[in-house]
C-alpha cells in the first residue's frame, strides 16, 4: 500500500506589500501549504506560468501590471483558483476583477486567518488533476452520470462541459456552479445555498458574487438571461437549471 502523502498544494502570492506578503506566506506554510511570493505584476505572470500553482492570491494594486491584467493573462494558460485581494472599496473594481476570471475576493484590511480559510475552502473542491483531490471526491464524481440539457452536456466525472461538439472553457468556479445546478436540475437555488455549496458555509461577503459568475456562465454558453435556456432566473429566489 502506498503511504506517500500527497504533495502540498502550491500557493502563489502576488502582493507588493512585502510585510503583508511575508505574513500570508508564513500562515500558509504553518497550514501545510507550499508558498511563493512575488511583488510585481510581470513577475506574477511569469511565476504563475513557471510554478503552476493551485491557488493564486492576487493583489489588484500591483506595480508594472495591475492585478486585473495579471488575472486576464493568467487565465490564458491556467485554471488555478484566483483569490483577489483589494484595498479598493468600489464594488465595480471587484466585479471587474471577477469578470476576468477571479474565483473569490477579500477586501483590505482582512484577517490573514480568514484568507487562509478561503484558500482551504477552494482547495476542498474536487478538481481533475489537482494535488488536493481526495479518493472520496473522485469516487463521488465517478458515480454521477453525465447530464444533458439540449445541446449542453455536463460531465462530473471528467469535470468537463460541452456545448454541442465544442468543449466550453470555464474557470473552476464557473464549472462548480454549473455542476451544482445540474446536479439538482429541478431545484431553485438561492444565492446563499449556492454560496454554501461552492464557497462553503463559512464564506462571508456579498452574495451577489453568484450573479457575477452566473453572468459569465451565460455569456460562455451563449445563453440569453431573458429566456434562460441553460440557467433560469427564479424571481425572488435565485437560479435553476434550464431545460436546454
Amino acid at each position: 500500500m502506498n503511504t506517500t502523502p500527497p504533495p502540498a498544494a502550491r500557493v502563489l502570492i502576488i502582493e507588493d506589500e512585502t510585510t503583508l506578503a511575508g505574513m500570508i506566506a508564513a500562515y500558509l506554510s504553518r497550514a501545510g501549504y507550499e508558498s511563493s511570493v512575488v511583488h510585481t505584476g510581470p513577475d506574477g505572470v511569469r511565476a504563475a506560468r513557471d510554478l503552476a500553482p493551485d491557488v493564486v492570491i492576487l493583489d489588484l494594486g500591483l506595480p508594472g501590471l495591475d492585478g486585473i491584467e495579471v488575472c486576464r493573462q493568467i487565465r490564458t494558460f491556467t485554471d488555478c483558483y484566483v483569490i483577489v485581494v483589494t484595498a479598493r472599496k468600489d464594488e465595480i473594481d471587484t466585479l471587474i476583477g471577477l469578470s476576468v476570471g477571479a474565483d473569490d475576493y477579500v477586501t483590505k484590511p482582512f484577517s490573514v486567518r480568514e484568507l487562509v480559510a478561503r484558500v482551504q475552502a477552494v482547495l476542498r473542491r474536487p478538481r481533475t488533476g489537482s494535488a488536493t483531490d481526495s479518493a472520496t471526491d473522485s469516487a463521488t464524481a465517478r458515480s454521477e452520470p453525465t447530464r444533458v440539457f439540449g445541446d449542453l452536456r455536463v460531465d462530473p466525472e471528467g469535470q468537463r462541459v460541452h456545448l454541442g461538439d465544442v468543449e466550453v472553457a470555464l474557470t473552476p468556479t464557473e464549472r462548480d456552479l454549473l455542476m451544482a445546478l445540474a446536479r439538482r436540475p429541478s431545484m431553485a437555488f438561492s444565492r446563499r445555498q449556492l454560496i454554501d455549496d461552492i464557497w462553503g458555509p463559512d464564506w462571508v461577503g456579498d452574495e451577489h458574487l453568484v450573479d457575477v459568475h452566473v453572468a459569465h456562465l451565460r455569456r460562455k454558453l451563449g445563453d440569453d438571461p431573458d429566456t434562460g435556456r441553460y440557467i433560469t432566473t427564479v424571481r425572488g429566489v435565485g437560479y435553476r437549471m434550464g431545460q436546454g
